[in-house]
């Protein structure tokens, strides 16, 4: 709780307690007089609130900072494993079936290079 909360909390309080001895004396000033304290005083109260609520968010900043930074390191950790694993069975794959992969590697070239080229007449 900030200075401003709780001054504007008492100020609140005592527009409370000032409206209900003007209603008890039926004095219109003191009536309006409590009114502006308590208004004044809600709005002096969410005020520091406010602040109050900034200040943690702004406190707790660096460390959800480093929460994240976390996180997108150990997701990329497991990415660059899968990507690993991956390049190891394909490499394997290859050296298993060499001539199905020399075969499929010709074609893709064939097909790239009339995409390229196009039909000559």
């Amino acid at each position: 709780m900030n200075k401003d909360e709780f001054q504007g909390g008492a100020r609140y309080v005592g527009g409370k307690v000032e409206k209900a001895v003007g209603d008890a004396v039926d004095s219109r000033d003191w009536k309006v007089d409590g009114v502006v304290d308590q208004v004044a005083g809600g709005a002096q109260h969410s005020y520091g609130r406010a602040r109050s609520i900034v200040g943690d968010a702004i406190d707790s900043a660096p460390e959800l900072a480093e929460e994240a930074r976390e996180r997108l390191k150990a997701a990329g950790e497991r990415v660059a494993d899968g990507a690993q694993k991956g390049g190891k069975i394909a490499a394997q794959t290859v050296q298993d079936q060499p001539v199905i992969w020399a075969l499929a590697a010709a074609m893709v070239g064939y097909g790239l290079a009339w995409l390229v080229h196009g039909r000559r007449d």
